[in-house]
């Protein structure tokens, strides 16, 4: 598996480049958020990239960031989503905005890029729920054991770890679990 080319830009023809790696060129499938933050022809680069395979063809996609290569590996993996299906959201929207859209379910969000049509976007959205969140939003931290115990029974409940941090925060300190957990599904209702 290629996961990571660094090298000089050759070519440039959107979404594609052509990286050359010591004499080698790869030709590389870029989401236009990445073509457009790359440096110039003759410039030094380096793209993490994701190689897939298929019957008939060996393409590699590159990514300038973690969190982009990891959100087009989760794309890829949903039916009826295909590597170049990904890529098109990823040209269309930002990961962040990707994950906003999922978060509020708009679906309408998804509609406006182009090849998602409205029931590839409510699968995404089924698909995606809980998958890109949490990864961006910062960790909950708790204050003390009754804290934590609120927590886990929040989301053993079904709540996501963001909703049930901010049912927290509304909390007195020094509340007991069971209250708290009362409370705090007020406060979500």
């Amino acid at each position: 598996m290629i996961g990571r080319l660094t090298g000089v830009i050759a070519e440039k023809s959107p979404p594609q480049i052509l990286i050359d790696v010591q004499g080698v060129g790869y030709e590389v499938d870029v989401p236009m958020s990445t073509f457009f933050n790359l440096p110039g022809l003759g410039e030094r680069a380096s793209l993490l990239t994701h190689l897939s395979i298929r019957e008939d063809a060996h393409v590699l996609f590159g990514f300038l960031t973690a969190e982009e290569r990891n959100t087009f590996r989760l794309l890829i993996k949903i039916s009826g989503v295909g590597p170049k299906m990904a890529l098109s959201l990823l040209s269309g929207m930002s990961v962040p905005e990707l994950a906003q859209a999922v978060s509020r379910q708009e679906a309408g969000r998804l509609v406006k890029v182009p090849g998602i049509g409205k029931k590839t976007a409510e699968r995404l959205l089924l698909e995606l729920k809980g998958k890109l969140g949490p990864d961006l939003a910062l960790p909950v931290t708790v204050a003390n054991d009754a804290q934590a115990d609120i927590l886990q029974a929040l989301v053993a409940l079904g709540y996501s770890e963001k909703e049930a941090g901010a049912a927290l925060k509304s909390l007195p300190a020094d509340v007991s679990v069971s209250d708290g957990i009362k409370l705090a599904m007020k406060h979500l209702s």
